[in-house]
């Protein structure tokens, strides 16, 4: 029998193979292959847990082999396999060294033998399927993000000691029972069921945010294509509030994109315990004061950042010119490339990181700017500095662009003499739109453009590369975007006027194409050009503020 165990290295780690070798000297036990503490200290931990256990702790010296030996061994998962192995060798789980079977084992051990929940399962298992390992014994805790890639292979077990039953069923031959076993555990495991999620989707509601039309059409339209999106705005007018409710505008992940994301929080350490595939796209919303290694990922041990933890979902910076200008500058090549690349001395690391962007920001540092009834202090220069931060080559990669005014009174008190009839109140609240009912035209046009980009004649890797419009390339839009000469002309005046870059020009045909899937149209008219260039005729100066 082979045993593996994992050894987590940013989205694709390494299967790692535990030796044992037993002979003559002190009893001990001598742990080589790179390991770092955590894995150095394991030996205390699997003498006792072995001791415990009901098991013999072998009298003779052993050594116990990690390899490849130039990667690094971190974390506690490597108790249980490495016990499994000791075991092994010294004969106290008979004929397990003939079983021609190999495993796959994780598994952190207390004292007792109990066995704990680890990091990473998920990676590890999908990594073990790759290279077509038998069987994945894992936490129990972790059985679940497990089974969603484990095929029928995983195992989970709670102690020690039932490793004995397993490799004795495995001993006689009995593939058949395991196979039962596992069976069985998975019926309890639910792989790809998503129902609590689904109720708790509309709890924050559009329907809340009152007024603001025009930025409920805008979140409409950035939803619907994939597209960054802009807000910026006095304090209190909305922003914040219609951001935190943009991601359940969004339709259920899709199965790769749901293990890509429950991988990437398996690997981090943040999925929940006995939870299975993340189905919800993620919403992440890092404070202003995030590090670089917290936003961007890496660190010590090399762990995901929140535009990981965003891919496939949608990372909300608030209040996003109090950033520092490097950590925003930081973003445009994961906007671009959809992965983030890590490098240390000898080593390059990399996860992905295809999320959707949108940003919150006052016009100004004080925030009164273009209010009519607080004044603004800030000087010309300071607001050209705090804009500044944004940068021209990142706002070249924001879409749309919103400016967000304060509305008129839209709650009224019964108590207030306010000229307007109950009546007219009622029916004007009724008329909002909520959650439900966006979403499901976001999905119309978000499946339109599924079946544009999974056409046959599109090759393997447009279609990978390109799931929305805010994904299309050059060729696409030469394909996907043609205009009538009308259309044309009025783009050409558009980018004359504005002095838009020939990005700009492609991000205004972008949204446009967006604005004709939402209302079933296979033509781009005119009227979802203007539209789409009133989206991104802000920001392309100093001052931003203007809504002109």
């Amino acid at each position: 029998m082979r045993i593996y165990s994992y050894a987590s290295g940013g989205f694709e780690g390494d299967l790692v193979t535990v030796e044992v070798d037993l002979r003559r000297g002190i009893p001990g036990m001598d742990i080589v292959g790179l390991p770092d503490n955590a894995v150095k200290e394991s030996r205390e931990r699997v003498r006792a847990s072995v001791r415990n256990s009901g098991f013999g702790v072998p009298r003779e010296r052993a050594l116990i082999n990690l390899a490849p030996a130039g990667v690094k061994k971190v974390g506690a998962s490597f108790d249980l396999p490495i016990a499994t192995a000791l075991l092994i060798a010294s004969g106290q789980i008979e004929y397990a060294d003939r079983i021609p079977w190999t495993v796959l084992i994780l598994g952190e051990l207390e004292l007792s033998g109990t066995v704990r929940p680890v990091h990473g399962v998920l990676a590890a298992v999908a990594s073990a399927v790759e290279a077509e390992i038998d069987y994945c014994i894992v936490p129990f805790e972790n059985a679940r993000e497990a089974a969603a890639v484990g095929e029928g292979r995983v195992l989970p077990i709670s102690h020690l000691k039932e490793t004995v039953e397993i490799f004795t069923l495995l001993m006689h031959g009995r593939k058949a029972k395991v196979q039962e076993k596992a069976a069985a555990q998975s019926k309890v495991i639910p792989q790809f069921e998503c129902t609590s999620t689904e109720n708790r989707r509309y709890k924050l509601d559009f329907a809340d945010v009152l007024g603001q039309e025009q930025l409920k059409r805008a979140c409409e339209i950035a939803a619907a294509g994939g597209h960054h999106m802009l807000m910026f705005g006095p304090p209190g007018v909305g922003k914040t509030m219609a951001a935190l409710r943009f991601v359940n505008l969004l339709p259920h992940l899709g199965r790769e994109e749901s293990i890509e994301v429950t991988r990437i929080y398996s690997i981090g350490g943040i999925l929940p315990e006995n939870t299975g595939l993340i189905r919800r796209p993620p919403l992440r919303t890092p404070h202003h004061t995030a590090s670089r290694e917290g936003l961007i990922g890496g660190g010590s041990h090399i762990v995901p950042g929140e535009i990981s933890y965003a891919h496939n979902g949608v990372l909300f910076l608030d209040e996003a010119l109090e950033f520092s200008t490097s950590l925003l500058q930081s973003l445009r090549e994961p906007l671009e490339r959809g992965i983030i690349e890590i490098a240390r001395s000898g080593m390059h690391y990399w996860f992905p990181a295809r999320f959707q962007l949108l940003l919150a920001a006052n016009p100004c540092p004080c925030g009164k700017l273009g209010c009519p009834d607080a004044v603004c202090m800030c000087t010309p220069v300071e607001i050209h500095r705090y804009w500044k931060k944004l940068g021209a080559a990142l706002m070249d990669r924001i879409d749309i662009r919103i400016p967000v005014e304060r509305q008129g009174p839209v709650i009224f008190n019964r108590s207030e003499k306010i000229d307007i009839q109950e009546e007219n109140r009622r029916e004007a609240l009724q008329s909002v739109k909520n959650t439900r009912q966006m979403s499901k035209q976001i999905a119309r046009a978000i499946q339109i453009q599924r079946e544009r980009f999974s056409r046959r004649s599109g090759s393997l890797v447009d279609r990978q590369l390109c799931r929305r419009n805010a994904d299309m390339n050059t060729a696409h839009i030469q394909k996907y975007c043609s205009l009538s000469q009308q259309t044309s002309l009025e783009l050409k005046n558009a980018v004359i006027q504005l002095g838009l870059s020939t990005r700009a020009e492609y991000s205004v045909l972008k949204i446009a194409r967006t604005i004709a899937d939402i209302e079933q149209s296979d033509s781009i008219r005119n009227e979802h050009l203007l539209e789409a260039v009133h989206y991104r005729r802000f920001a392309e100066g100093d001052y931003f503020w203007s809504a002109a």
